[in-house]
């Protein structure tokens, strides 16, 4: 079977080819060959990307107590998704002023440029940058894109914004981003999404704020099917008419609506570390991601929050490639996909397939 894919096709394979696969041995120039292969990544959280040191740096200089913040090791510590969000939003509080901002893009890009993504899209909330205030927002917005446009001088990383609402923030804060969004649409901030904890409201909940995004003509994409089960997936298609799904993996538990998903061109933002470090699945083995590849599903690959969750593109690579035994092809198919799914205009499209061809 063949799924619905925007330019090239890629084959899938049948049972047999999939065993035949998976028996096959990987060698070390093979994994650092993937490893290095040129990523697109479309599931980023700006704040979930910065370095423990570089926040631990930042409220030392800001006289910031975060304690309970950090494990002994430097690394940051929670205990379920739960806790992630309230750890999250504390390591945010160091992030004061548009100048923070601009100094984490730089340590993010920095980061993501050294594993090979060559363009990103991150996640970006008014909340966080100016309490949802549009003018203070356009001053944060400034500095993030100044320093992603020095970014990509240095380094070769082309960035984009989507802002996001927090769903547990509630519907009427979410109004409030998406009137920031929509004031600064364009060739930067070029979506809308909503993230968050997915147990509180419902997708219908937030149509109003969406429907404020598409007016403005920004792409739109939603968290979903994560925690909240496959119904939250079909909740977030059908009443925020997004095109992409942040995470989406437990659509897999309703073959109907992953037909949907296919039939509608929908594309997953998944991220494998991520759903492991929270036990969304056991381990990457029980993950869904290549049978929702293998029924035709439009699937991407990010690393969500990397240093909350151990993890960086490279890992992730390196980590699916062991574990289903995919070959640069296979690579080569998701980075086409997570590029033709990306929220950028065409002539940034055409730049980043451009880089994306192999010799």
């Amino acid at each position: 079977r063949r799924g619905k894919r925007i330019g090239a096709e890629f084959p899938v394979m049948d049972e047999e080819e999939r065993r035949d696969r998976l028996s096959r041995p990987m060698d070390e120039e093979q994994l650092d060959r993937i490893m290095r292969l040129p990523k697109v990544e479309l599931h980023l959280h700006h704040e979930g990307a910065a370095p423990p040191a570089f926040i631990k740096g930042l409220a030392k200089e800001k006289s910031v107590n975060l304690n309970g913040v950090f494990k002994p090791d430097g690394s940051y510590a929670f205990r379920d998704f739960v806790h992630f969000l309230s750890v999250y939003e504390a390591a945010t509080s160091v992030l004061k002023t548009p100048e923070d901002y601009a100094r984490l893009t730089k340590a993010v890009l920095e980061e993501s440029a050294a594993n090979d993504v060559i363009y990103s899209e991150t996640f970006l909330s008014p909340d966080f940058c100016g309490g949802s205030d549009v003018g203070a927002w356009r001053e944060y917005l400034h500095a993030i894109k100044d320093a992603a446009n020095e970014a990509e001088r240095d380094h070769g990383i082309i960035l984009r914004g989507i802002v996001t609402c927090i769903r547990h923030f509630g519907p009427e804060k979410a109004k409030a981003s998406a009137l920031c969004a929509a004031e600064t649409a364009g060739d930067w901030i070029v979506g809308f999404g909503i993230a968050g904890d997915e147990m509180k409201g419902k997708p219908k909940d937030f149509a109003y704020s969406f429907d404020m995004a598409r007016e403005a003509g920004l792409r739109l994409t939603a968290h979903a099917g994560e925690w909240g089960g496959a119904q939250s997936v079909r909740d977030a298609v059908d009443d925020l008419k997004v095109e992409r799904i942040g995470h989406g993996v437990h659509a897999i538990n309703d073959l109907a609506l992953v037909d949907k998903l296919v039939e509608n061109e929908i594309t997953l933002e998944v991220c494998p570390g991520s759903n492991v470090n929270l036990e969304v699945y056991p381990s990457l083995a029980d993950h869904p991601i290549e049978k929702l590849r293998q029924r035709g599903v439009k699937v991407t690959v990010s690393t969500d929050d990397p240093p909350f969750f151990h993890t960086t593109m490279r890992d992730e690579y390196i980590n699916l490639a062991r574990t289903f035994r995919w070959d640069e092809d296979v690579f080569a198919e998701l980075n086409d996909t997570a590029a033709r799914a990306a929220f950028c205009d065409e002539d940034t499209r055409t730049r980043v397939l451009k880089r994306l061809e192999r010799t």
